[in-house]
């Protein structure tokens, strides 16, 4: 039989989804491994995507996205991100993941370098050696939150270099880049010829600190953001997002992607995009309020239990420093599940950047959160070295964080 040649056979799976599929096999298990919202899809939203379904809007749109909401979409972006946009600078994609993926197959090619952060979510780094790209990481300290310096990401600028990553709020760690920071990235990006990559799909869940996006400092559309409908609106199984990309040929050779990969986005999903943003907002403040204060709630249940964390600024998600147990987040993660029935992702998931601790969706059952929080801690007090407990089990491959 012959086989494959692609660069997907150097793809190694997402440790999130390994842990996840172990944790499907225990249906006791507490699950704080996943970062979906733990609320349904609005009524609103289903009721009207259920009212268009029936009345035919169930066939193919443009490539690139309906119109209608290509427009709205627009009107958004300019509204709440302050970026000059037109329905022209929109390309709805199959979710963010599916935007992002597409923009590395059409801005990358072998031997070029993609820039992520470390901690990185998983599915970037899958998505560019998917691209044929080569994959470097610029570090975020968890002695500064996890947010980077300039410093250390021009550092790590090679000249293969294509694209930087930046994803504020963050997945996994929850840091928020500051104004400053960014700007800084796009202008070492526009003095080095670099695209930005922008992954803003938490840009409406932060803490009392203001999201800012990336391309508010671009000056010369290098900087393409990628937003979504998934954690603000309740919709992850929709798959719907899109980009904000004002360089034309960007925009062209999105949708020549879009062609050849997916035809068009869900006609579906999209009238349930449109519901969603001319619809009454008060379900996203809900939710970000109650995020923040599971968050609170969380950290303060893991200082008395003497566990460090790192509190979030925004997304919904919980770094927990289990390194007083062992560095093994994996071997970590696994016992956990077994001994506790609790499901957490292990830090190795997202790189080296997060090894010794594991990730907590904060986006689950509040007493469920808590209780899972509770048990985690006991392992930890509890750990000892046990025959077995190691990380070929899943996944790949400290000091106490407090914030």
């Amino acid at each position: 039989m012959p086989t494959s040649s692609s660069s997907v056979v150097r793809m190694r799976r997402s440790g999130i989804r390994e842990l996840m599929e172990l944790a499907m096999e225990d249906p006791t298990a507490i699950r704080l491994e996943l970062g979906e919202p733990d609320v349904p899809t609005a009524a609103h939203v289903i009721d009207a995507a259920t009212r268009d379904a029936k009345a035919g809007h169930t066939g193919y749109t443009s490539s690139i996205g309906a119109l209608d909401l290509r427009t709205a979409l627009a009107a958004k972006v300019v509204a709440v991100n302050g970026l000059a946009a037109t329905a022209d600078d929109i390309v709805v994609t199959h979710g963010a993941m599916s935007g992002l993926a597409m923009a590395m197959n059409a801005l990358t090619g072998p031997g070029d370098e993609i820039l992520l952060p470390d901690p990185e979510f998983p599915n970037w780094r899958m998505a560019a050696v998917a691209a044929g790209a080569e994959v470097r990481c610029y570090p975020t300290h968890k002695e500064n939150g996890f947010v980077p310096t300039l410093a250390d990401i021009e550092a790590s600028i090679t000249p293969q270099t294509r694209v930087v990553v930046v994803c504020s709020p963050n997945n996994p760690t929850g840091a928020v880049y500051p104004p400053g920071l960014l700007a800084g990235i796009v202008a070492l990006a526009r003095r080095h010829d670099l695209w930005v990559f922008a992954d803003e799909c938490y840009e409406a869940i932060t803490f009392g600190v203001p999201h800012v996006s990336a391309a508010t400092f671009d000056t010369d559309g290098r900087v393409l953001t990628f937003f979504s409908f998934s954690k603000t609106y309740a919709m992850t199984g929709w798959r719907l997002g899109y980009v904000h990309a004002r360089d034309p040929q960007v925009q062209a050779l999105l949708g020549q992607l879009a062609e050849a990969t997916v035809a068009c986005p869900s006609s579906v999903s999209q009238r349930a995009g449109l519901a969603a943003l001319a619809g009454p907002q008060v379900a996203v403040a809900d939710a970000v309020a109650s995020y923040r204060e599971r968050r609170d709630a969380a950290v303060r249940l893991l200082e008395t239990r003497g566990v460090p964390c790192l509190r979030p600024d925004g997304a919904f998600y919980l770094m927990v420093d289990v390194s007083a147990a062992t560095t093994d987040s994996t071997a970590f993660a696994v016992r956990l599940l077994a001994e506790q029935h609790v499901a957490v992702s292990p830090g190795s998931a997202f790189g080296l950047g997060a090894e010794g601790m594991v990730r907590v969706s904060l986006a689950s059952e509040r007493s469920g959160l808590l209780e899972g929080l509770d048990r985690l801690a006991d392992l930890v007090q509890g750990w000892s070295e046990v025959p077995g407990a190691t990380s070929d089990e899943v996944g790949p491959a400290s000091a106490p964080v407090m914030g």
